[in-house]
């Protein structure tokens, strides 16, 4: 794709997704499937994601395509195409305006809490304060593959930051996309720390009060601006 074609905003943000996509198949967050959207600035309904095919440790800026709203191949290199989820994409991004960034992945442990009955993924980390409203269950575990089961998934977020699909993975939303690198690796913890402090005793979550103490004292800001 000739370089010259792209805005300044289209490429900033196809060298942050291409950054958080490498960044956290490094730390073992973003494994071989699983893709981050952006919404184009000014654009309408353009975003920017992954391709269906391209190695998750070594996608460039240039690898990435743009979709219209519907998922449809806008621009990028001859040949590419969406991931077959894009849906998951462009149907949040069409009813989250608060929404510029999206994160679908596969995480081990923070599944598991899908899968026993009664047992709900808690906020115990103190990060975790992101996810004060809650972490909806979405209940269909195949592949979000058309605009519907991907509108479906989007009322189950509803106004929520994350939502999890049942024996299946996770969704995230932020402002940024290094908003939502920071809160991947986060939401990654805390599930990790509630697994864990399950098997010592009775968990105790943060309460409504620390979480608004928390979220007080963090410049969210500043702190997703160190990336």
């Amino acid at each position: 794709m000739d370089q010259i074609t792209q805005s300044t905003d289209e490429a900033r943000i196809r060298k942050l997704i291409a950054v958080a996509t490498r960044t956290l198949n490094h730390q073992g967050i973003l494994g071989y499937s699983g893709h981050i959207s952006a919404r184009l600035a000014g654009s309408g309904d353009e975003y920017v994601i992954q391709t269906f095919d391209q190695s998750r440790a070594e996608v460039t800026p240039d690898d990435l395509v743009v979709v219209d709203g519907d998922g449809n191949f806008v621009r990028g290199r001859d040949g590419a195409r969406p991931p077959d989820e894009v849906a998951i994409h462009t149907e949040i991004l069409r009813v989250r305006g608060d929404v510029n960034a999206v994160f679908h992945f596969h995480p081990h442990v923070a599944t598991l809490f899908t899968m026993v009955k009664g047992v709900q993924l808690l906020p115990v980390d103190a990060h975790a304060f992101r996810w004060a409203s809650g972490i909806p269950v979405h209940p269909v575990p195949a592949k979000i593959n058309d605009a519907d089961m991907g509108a479906a998934l989007a009322a189950t977020l509803g106004d929520h930051n994350a939502a999890l699909m049942r024996a299946h993975g996770a969704v995230l939303v932020a402002e940024s996309i290094e908003a939502l690198m920071i809160d991947a690796i986060h939401f990654c913890e805390n599930a990790e720390a509630n697994y864990k402090a399950a098997m010592l005793g009775t968990v105790t979550p943060l309460s409504e009060d620390d979480m608004t103490l928390i979220a007080s004292k963090l410049n969210r800001a500043a702190h997703t601006g160190k990336l």
